[in-house]
């Protein structure tokens, strides 16, 4: 992802490193980053949307993702989520974020999602309503359709 054109983010979340998330080695373990990526996930929509979701409506759920790992996160390090939907499809949708490490100044890990909107109730997938689209378009300056 390092090759990648810079990314303009618009959303960010701080978290506050826990001492659970610390590992035998005084970092960060890997698995938690999926928790930081999920809370930064979850702001985002929130903040953007304007509206919780109802899975038993619909809901953006987990489809992929690719995480990468830069620099260790250790237990007194500031760090925040910032995140970024860059392209949106019938049903799915494509999510860039990034953790910042504001003690270090470095970006600690990178990562892309596929996030698809789906009907609990129903079992299945679901076009992504205009309202969302509308929404994050106006939040997102560079969005792609």
């Amino acid at each position: 992802m390092s090759s990648q054109k810079p990314l303009n983010f618009y959303h960010s979340i701080p978290i506050q490193v826990r001492f659970g998330d610390i590992d035998r080695l005084e970092h960060v373990n890997n698995s938690v980053y999926q928790q930081y990526y999920d809370l930064g996930k979850l702001s985002y929509f929130n903040d953007v949307l304007l509206e919780q979701m109802d899975w038993n409506v619909e809901g953006l759920v987990l489809a992929s993702i690719a995480i990468e790992f830069h620099v260790s996160i250790r237990k007194y390090d500031v760090v925040e989520v910032l995140s970024k939907v860059f392209e949106i499809g019938n049903k799915s949708l494509k999510m860039r974020q990034q953790i910042f490490n504001h003690t270090t100044g470095q970006v600690a890990s990178s990562s892309v999602s596929v996030l698809v909107n789906f009907s609990n109730v129903d079992g299945k997938t679901l076009p992504i309503p205009a309202r969302w689209r509308q929404q994050i378009a106006q939040f997102e300056k560079d969005l792609i359709f």
